[in-house]
Formats: structure tokens, sequence, C-alpha cells
């Protein structure tokens, strides 16, 4: 076993967490080939990403108290085991109705890895050295998802989308093998949990009457939902109307990924001389500046590839800056019960997330304009609930000196 402080055990964490990202990414130069293969419209196809970030939302409720009552490790691996029975059943559909069940059955499983690795660093880190902790793992992380879409384009030009959901299986047998064997449990037995109704009540209402914890969580879930808009809108805005070929998508994606990383690497050098809060602060007015900009291109019917990337890759340097303050602020007042506060935090993100992506999908007009307007707003709400919320009621330590 590993020492819970070592690098190793970081990146391990990061690898873990990585498969949530992962069941996303991958998938995502699918998309149109899926819509064909199963004979089902846009809309449909585009719920199978929904659905996904619904199942992670709702499923973390659980696995948090879950993994304050049992410990991270056992929790994870149950989770990951499930994720690879249900990737099975997904490469096995023959209709969209059986992929969209399975692809919920998927993230019941896939919400262990996030959940319980931010719980890990809380439960191993202070809140500080938690917003620097989860910049790194973060950065690390990131890798998976900018070589997956390439990966997946080229899976789906040459051995079919079903192939995706088997690979993706066959990491998620790994994770379990890996945790079970590489990771030490992170969790003090002091800091167990009863999973007495009463006491979860308890538990998620201390929490979600926080107002700490609701202004980091609001306004991190804004910025993601920001990213998810991409997510769900991108493989038809860049492959369908700009005529980018599957096994190329990943590459555009890559850029959007790199932004994300050099984020993470700017929050991790400011994190010297600022505090989380001014970090934060200056991640968000950078991701306004990159979703204003494509929107502003979409209106004028500026429609080209880059239009798209090169924006997106800006509000992506803001968001790399963003989510692990604000992951790190809304965890930073319950060390005794991160699981609960980690699960619902998650939940949140994902509700919203899924919710935007609803949304974009349903008014998706054949054009990017709908993407990126909703790209932009959720980077203006994000800033919005920053200023009203978390300058107001900033976490412990997270203050300006």
């Amino acid at each position: 076993m590993l020492a819970l402080t070592s690098v190793w055990t970081t990146i391990l964490l990061a690898a873990a967490v990585a498969l949530g990202p992962l069941a996303i990414d991958m998938y995502l130069p699918a998309l149109p080939s899926m819509g064909e293969s199963l004979s089902a419209g846009t809309g449909q196809v585009q719920l199978t990403l929904s659905i996904y970030m619904a199942g992670f939302a709702f499923a973390q409720l659980i696995c948090g108290p879950l993994a304050d009552r049992f410990g991270r490790k056992p929790i994870m691996i149950g989770g990951f085991l499930l994720f690879a029975v249900a990737s099975v059943i997904c490469a096995l559909a023959t209709n969209i109705e059986t992929l969209i069940l399975s692809r919920f059955l998927q993230a019941l499983g896939g919400s262990a890895g996030p959940v319980l690795g931010r719980a890990a660093v809380r439960d191993i880190y202070s809140p500080r050295e938690a917003a620097k902790i989860m910049a790194i793992l973060a950065s690390i992380m990131a890798l998976a998802p900018a070589i997956a879409p390439t990966i997946g384009g080229f899976m789906v030009v040459g051995l079919g989308w079903p192939s995706i959901f088997l690979a993706l299986g066959g990491y998620a047998l790994l994770m379990a093998v890996v945790v079970a064997v590489g990771i030490p449990e992170p969790m003090h037995p002091k800091h167990r949990q009863s999973l007495r109704i009463g006491s979860l009540l308890k538990n998620y209402r201390a929490i979600a009457s926080d107002i700490s914890f609701l202004g980091y969580t609001l306004t991190n879930s804004l910025a993601f939902a920001g990213l998810f808009a991409f997510l769900s809108g991108s493989s038809f805005v860049l492959i369908d109307f700009l005529g980018v070929e599957p096994q190329y998508f990943g590459l555009f994606f890559a850029c959007i990924v790199g932004g994300y990383i050099v984020g993470n690497l700017i929050a991790i050098r400011l994190g010297r001389q600022l505090v989380p809060d001014q970090i934060l602060v200056r991640g968000l007015i950078v991701s306004v500046a990159g979703g204003g900009l494509m929107a502003a291109l979409a209106a004028a019917q500026v429609y080209s590839v880059w239009a798209v990337i090169l924006p997106q890759t800006l509000f992506m340097i803001g968001v790399g800056m963003v989510l692990p303050q604000t992951m790190a602020g809304a965890l930073a007042n319950f060390p005794h019960m991160a699981g609960a506060a980690s699960a619902l935090f998650g939940f949140t993100q994902m509700a919203v997330a899924a919710t935007i992506g609803m949304l974009v999908g349903h008014f998706h007009d054949g054009t990017s304009l709908v993407m990126a307007t909703t790209i932009s707003i959720c980077a203006v709400a994000a800033l919005a609930s920053y200023l009203l919320l978390v300058q107001r009621h900033p976490a412990p330590g997270f203050e300006p000196a």
C-alpha cells in the first residue's frame, strides 16, 4: 500500500476519478453514428448523456453516506464493478431505450469515483492544502479526457461504437483492482457516521443550510454546466454542422482539455501568492470572457471550427482555475462528514449540468448559437453567484489577508 500523502496516491486517485469524465468524453464522437445505428433522433441520443448525469447526481446522495459509514474504498470498488457490468449492457444494446437505461446504471456505479475521490482528499488534507491537491489531481485527471475523444473517434470508425463501452468496462475493472491493492483507506475511524435516516437527514440539512457551502457549490455547478453545454452540443456542432470527421473530433477536443489543464496549472502557481478565493474570481472573469466571445461570434454568424474552439479553450482556462477552489471551499467546513458533503455537492453539480444539457439538446437549431449562448449565460451566472454568495461568506482560511 502507498502512503496517503504520496504523489502516487494522488495519481491513482486521479485515475479512479477520471472514470466519470471518460464515460462522457470517450463516446462523444460516437453520438451521431449511434443515432443512425439505433434509429434515434438527436434529442434521444443526447438523452443518453443527460440521463448519465442525472443518475450520476442521484447516486452520489447514496454512496456519500455509505462511504461515511463503511469507508471510501469498499464503496468505490463496488461502484467500479457495477459500472463494468453496465458498460457491457451498453455495448450490447440494440435500441435507444436499452442504451438509455444502461447508461443510467453506468452512472450509478461511476458516481463513486468522483464523490469519494473528493472526500478522500478532504480526509487527508486541510482546506487550503486540499485546494492545491485538487488542482494537481484535476490536471492529472484531465490527461485521460484529452486523448479519450481521439481514441473514441478512431474506435467508432474502425470497430464501431459498442467497442467504446467495452473499453470503458475494462478500465473500470482495472481501477477496482488498483483501488483495492494500492490505496489505503483514507477515512479516520472517528469520522464514521450513522446510516439511520434521521442522522442522514440531519447531516444533509446541516450541510445544505451552510451559506458558504451553497455559494461554492452553486458557483461550481454553473461553471461546470457551461462545460457540459459544450459536451452536450459539441459533437453535433462540430461533426454535423461544421463537417469535422469523427476521428479528428478528439484533436479539437484536446485543445479544450488543454485549456483546462492550463487553468489548473495557473491555479497551482497562483496558490503560492494568492488565497483560493482570489484565484477563483480571476478564473470566473476569464470564463465570462471566453463564453461571451463565443456567443458574440455565433450571433454574428461567424461559423467556423475555430470560432468555437478558441473561445471555449479560453472559457476552460477559467474553469480550470475555478473548479478546484470551489470543490475545496464547499468541503472546508465538513471534515467529519466529507462523504455526505461531497455527495450533496456532486448531486447539485450534476443536476444543474444535466438540466443545461437537456436544454441545449431541446433547443439545438443546427448551428452553434444555442450552445454558445448557453455557455455564456452559465459563465455570467457563476460570476454572479460568487459575488452574491461566496464573496460574502468565504470558506475558513480562504479569505484574502
